[in-house]
């Protein structure tokens, strides 16, 4: 298949989104809101003092933390909310391995790590909106062997009985799906 240059598998540095919006762990929830509003993001990642990535604030976050029990969003700190440990992934994983991760761990994103650097963000929207295109591909991949397989077999010879003049002969060979003789693969292509 990579004669064709198809790419067989899809990874996760595909389809993440870099570079990542994060919020610091003392920013108000309040605040967050905002910062997912503007950048129309579900999540925003949030750092310790250092910068360091140490956990997650989804929208279901500020909705079952904050709103549901009906807390102050200005008044209440991202640290208090967010989901943690952030879960992360390598760059270099499949978009499958990913989805599996996420379904194991239920759980809707996924921080990328490169290097022990936060280089993206993968989420299941990310991985369903690529589906279309890996199913193409393997529609194309499909199509491809199935005509190397039937060029082979066009190739390769056989005895039996001919299917087009039911004759028996040592050297039938595939054409259109049919068993044909030399002589009546001839007069089939002379008529063409």
């Amino acid at each position: 298949m990579a004669e064709f240059g198809l790419k067989t598998k899809m990874l996760v540095k595909d389809v993440m989104n870099s570079p990542v919006i994060t919020a610091d762990d003392n920013e108000t929830a309040n605040n967050i809101a905002v910062t997912m509003d503007k950048a129309k993001l579900g999540a925003v990642i949030i750092t310790n003092n250092e910068g360091k990535p140490i956990g997650i604030i989804t929208e279901r976050d500020l909705v079952v933390r904050v709103i549901a029990k009906n807390k102050k969003p200005d008044e209440i700190r991202a640290k208090e909310i967010m989901t943690t440990p952030l879960i992360t992934i390598d760059p270099e994983t499949t978009i499958s391995d990913a989805a599996r991760e996420m379904n194991r761990k239920n759980i809707r994103r996924l921080g990328v790590f490169y290097k022990g650097n936060l280089t993206g963000i993968v989420s299941n929207k990310d991985l369903l909106g690529v589906m279309p295109e890996l199913m193409e591909i393997t529609q194309e991949h499909t199509r491809i062997e199935n005509a190397n397989i039937t060029e082979e077999q066009e190739e390769n010879s056989q005895s039996g009985y001919c299917d087009n003049c039911e004759i028996y002969s040592e050297n039938l060979k595939a054409h259109n799906g049919q068993n044909i003789c030399d002589e009546c693969r001839i007069e089939l292509e002379q008529e063409k």
